[in-house]
């Protein structure tokens, strides 16, 4: 496995949603083995696919909902700094700001050495 290639971890919900994905993908490397043109039928399943993604997550249960937000291949907030910026420095000091100065007064001097 490749090291950007994790396993993939389902919910119990999502399972018919990965099974559908799984049969589109094994049709649509079928077709390219046989050179088979099956692209109105793969339309059709991404479609269905694409409704089904949409009313399984339009009709989440509140335990549902709380699996999706604790998933743990859940993006953080690391994840979405490293998308964003190459240059990256964590200020360790903070933590030790945030107990000695008011709350605010840390959250005043975060952002002004990020702008610094």
């Amino acid at each position: 496995m490749a090291p950007t290639e994790r396993k993939s971890i389902l919910l119990s919900f999502e399972k018919p949603l990965a099974e559908l994905e799984a049969r589109i993908t094994q049709i649509r490397e079928l077709a390219e083995k046989n050179d088979v043109d099956v692209s109105p039928q793969l339309r059709q399943l991404e479609a269905r696919a694409t409704h089904l993604r949409q009313e399984i997550f339009a009709n989440l249960t509140p335990a549902q909902r709380l699996q999706v937000a604790r998933h743990p291949r859940r993006p953080s907030t690391l994840d979405y700094i490293q998308a964003i910026t190459d240059e990256w420095i964590e200020l360790h000091a903070i933590a030790v700001l945030v107990k000695t100065i008011r709350p605010w007064w840390a959250v005043l001097l975060v952002w002004m050495a990020a702008l610094w």
